[in-house]
C-alpha cells in the first residue's frame, strides 16, 4: 500500500472531459503509480444521479490506488482539505454570446468557488483551471483566494502546446516526440502564440527542418489558435478527451521534475518577466523540480514574436479590466 496520498476535487466531475480524466487519474496516470488518491466530484445537484453513475464506473475499476470518491453539489464539501483542485466546469459559449457575456456568466461560478478553496482547501493546495475562459478564471478564482498563494494557480496551454507539437510533427515528417521547448505564450484563445522559434525538432530549430516559414507564420499559428473551433464544426461537440489528457500532461509536469534543456506551458500568475503585467494569468515556459516551478528566463523573441506576445497580453488585460468590478 501506498504511502503517499492525493486528495483532488474536480469540478464538473460528470461532464465530458470529467468523465474522460476521472479513470486516468485514479489509475495513477498523474500522481504516479505510488500515490493513492482520494476523489472529491463536484456537480451541480441536477446533474448528480449521472455522478452517481460515473461514481459507480470507477468503483467497478477497482483502481489499486484509489481510496475514497466523494461526491457533492456543496463546493464546500468538494474543496475540503484537498492538495489539488482541477477547476473543469464552466458555463459554455452558446451562440450569440459576447465574450464579455461569457467572462460575466463565469465569473460567477470562479468567485464561488475561488472563496470555497479559500476556506475549505489546504493552504497548500494548487489548483488548475480547465475551464474556459480558463487565464481569467483563473484569475478570478485566484483573486477569491487570498490564503492561498497566487503561484498556486495554474491555466491550462497544454492542450495547445499539444496540438502545435504535432502540427510540427507532421508538417517534418517527424514523430512528436522528436518536437521540444514548444511554448504558447498568453491567451488560450485564437491570440495565443505558438512559439516555433524557439522550438526544436530533432535537437535542431524548427525552422531548420521545416523551410516553410510562410506556412510557420501563417496556417501552423492558424490551426492550433483555432483548433478547438474546428474539433466543435467536425464533431459537434468541443474537445474532451484531448483536453483531459493535457490537463493530465500538465498537472504531471508540474509534480516531475522537468527534464534537463526542457520546459512545458501553463499559464502562471506573471512575476513581470518578459515585460506581462504583474497577476495576469499569462502562458509562460516552465520548468519544474516536482516541488517547485520557475518561468524560463532569457528566450529571445524577434518582431514578429514580440506582435504576437502583445496582442494576447492586450487581450488578456481587456478580460482582467471586463471582470474587475465583480471581484469583491
Amino acid at each position: 500500500m501506498s504511502t503517499k496520498s492525493v486528495r483532488v476535487a474536480i469540478t464538473g466531475a460528470a461532464g465530458q472531459i470529467g468523465y474522460a480524466i476521472l479513470f486516468r487519474i485514479a489509475s495513477g496516470q498523474m500522481f504516479g503509480p505510488d500515490t493513492a488518491v482520494h476523489l472529491n466530484l463536484l456537480e451541480l445537484e441536477v446533474a448528480l444521479p449521472a455522478l452517481e453513475g460515473v461514481k459507480m464506473e470507477l468503483d467497478d475499476c477497482a483502481f489499486p490506488l484509489l481510496q475514497s470518491i466523494t461526491t457533492t453539489s456543496d463546493a464546500n464539501v468538494a474543496f475540503k482539505d484537498v492538495d489539488w483542485a482541477l477547476l473543469i466546469g464552466a458555463f459554455p459559449r452558446k451562440a450569440g454570446m459576447e465574450r464579455k457575456d461569457l467572462l460575466e456568466k463565469n465569473a460567477g461560478i470562479f468567485t464561488g468557488q475561488g472563496k470555497a478553496i479559500n476556506d475549505n482547501a489546504k493552504n497548500t493546495c494548487k489548483v488548475l483551471v480547465v475551464g474556459n475562459p480558463c487565464n481569467t478564471n483563473a484569475y478570478i478564482a485566484k483573486s477569491m483566494a487570498p490564503n492561498i498563494p497566487a503561484r498556486n494557480f495554474f491555466a491550462m496551454t497544454m492542450l495547445d502546446q499539444n496540438r502545435a507539437v504535432t502540427q510540427l510533427a507532421q508538417k517534418a515528417n517527424a514523430h512528436n516526440t522528436d518536437v521540444s521547448n514548444v511554448t504558447i505564450w498568453g491567451n488560450h484563445s485564437s491570440t495565443q502564440y505558438p512559439d516555433f522559434y524557439n522550438a526544436t525538432i530533432s535537437g535542431k530549430p524548427v525552422t531548420e527542418s521545416i523551410s516553410d516559414e510562410e506556412w510557420l507564420k501563417g496556417d501552423f499559428i492558424k490551426t492550433v489558435q483555432q483548433r478547438g473551433a474546428a474539433i466543435i464544426k467536425a464533431r459537434g461537440l468541443s474537445s474532451a478527451a484531448s483536453a483531459a489528457n493535457a490537463a493530465v500532461d500538465t498537472v504531471r509536469n508540474l509534480v516531475t521534475p522537468t527534464p534537463e534543456g526542457k520546459h512545458f506551458s501553463v499559464a502562471v500568475c506573471s512575476d513581470g518577466s518578459y515585460g506581462i503585467p504583474e497577476g495576469l494569468m499569462f502562458g509562460y515556459p516552465v520548468r519544474s523540480n516536482g516541488e517547485e516551478w520557475e518561468i524560463v528566463q532569457g528566450i529571445s523573441h524577434n518582431e514578429f514574436a514580440q506582435e504576437k506576445i502583445a496582442a494576447t497580453t492586450k487581450e488578456l488585460s481587456e478580460e482582467r479590466d471586463a471582470v474587475q468590478h465583480l471581484l469583491t
